[in-house]
């Protein structure tokens, strides 16, 4: 019984300081006020965008809500100006499955607001399925969707002096790989809809993120603008909302012990967007407020070049 009670005692004791420790992490220590700059925040009605929005709208950004669905957007400005307090958030419709959506978002936001410092790429989906542009969802959405709203925006951020762009991914993208057979023949980057094959398709979307960052960064030097990518930690938000409600029941008491919440999770993508001196960083991938080195296929020079000259064309920017 002795034994039982000091291995049970152990387990329990791992498994604090697992959570006091690891799931806790850094938290971002800038203390910058952003009165008079702009940023968009995409999927920021849900999880750890619109906890981030809270945060850079409580210290006097203008935040622009960039969000796929109207009515849940809506919903979460209204929480967004009671939490923050503030009055200077807006939300405006996209639609990253949605080359036209982006197109036309972009095309808004440049006629209306004369400012952008701050580019964050927030918003990711794990789910199967087709953008109505006939690209893979986690490609399209993920990847693709992002490319092209960056792009689109490269100028306005440059003429506002020292502006970053924050590249959400996940470590998930050390399970990733690039299959440039099956994205010049499907336009997506895998095919099939086992749990497995989707899990496996979210990675390599997260690679995409990773190497679009590495490429960015390249073109952009000579600019004030920056760049960054970084892994959130696993967090118990909506990103799993598309599982069967079975598998969420089972796991929720697992994701609420063991994951970061949104406040948590959201630290690293400010530390980010915020810290002061990080400049020379840019292209370089972070984790719990620190930056880390990658394997060698997520600083792969040709593949990162090659994904780009495939988006460009995918999204008829050449």
């Amino acid at each position: 019984m002795s034994t039982v009670l000091l291995v049970i005692g152990v387990v329990i004791g791992v498994a604090y300081i697992y959570r006091h420790i690891v799931v806790k992490g850094e938290r971002c220590t800038s203390q910058a006020r952003l009165h008079g700059k702009t940023v968009i925040v995409t999927g920021s009605n849900t999880g750890i965008g619109k906890t981030t929005a809270i945060d850079l709208a409580q210290r006097g950004a203008r935040v622009i809500l960039a969000c796929r669905c109207k009515k849940r957007g809506e919903a979460a400005l209204d929480e967004i100006k009671r939490e923050s307090g503030s009055n200077q958030v807006v939300f405006m419709q996209l639609d990253l499955g949605s080359l036209k959506s982006v197109r036309s978002f972009t095309e808004t936001f440049l006629k209306s607001e004369p400012r952008l410092d701050i580019l964050i790429n927030n918003a990711g989906i794990c789910l199967q399925g087709q953008t109505e542009d006939g690209f893979g969802l986690m490609f399209g959405v993920n990847h693709l969707g992002h490319f092209l709203l960056t792009n689109l925006l490269l100028d306005r951020l440059k003429e506002c002096g020292a502006s970053r762009i924050i590249n959400v991914s996940s470590m998930a993208h050390n399970f990733g790989k690039v299959d440039f057979d099956c994205l010049n023949t499907n336009k997506a980057l895998g095919l099939g809809t086992s749990f497995i094959r989707v899990l496996q398709i979210y990675c390599d979307s997260k690679l995409c993120n990773v190497l679009f960052n590495h490429e960015l960064a390249k073109r952009l030097q000579g600019t004030k603008v920056t760049c960054y990518a970084l892994h959130p930690g696993t967090i118990s938000s909506e990103l799993g909302r598309n599982t069967s409600l079975f598998l969420q029941i089972i796991l929720k008491p697992i994701t609420t012990f063991f994951f970061k919440n949104t406040i948590q999770g959201c630290q690293t993508t400010l530390h980010c967007a915020l810290q002061a001196g990080i400049e020379p960083l840019s292209g370089r991938y972070f984790s719990n407020c620190t930056v880390r080195d990658l394997y060698a296929k997520a600083n792969d020079d040709a593949a990162a070049k090659k994904l780009w000259e495939m988006s460009e064309r995918l999204c008829a920017l050449v």
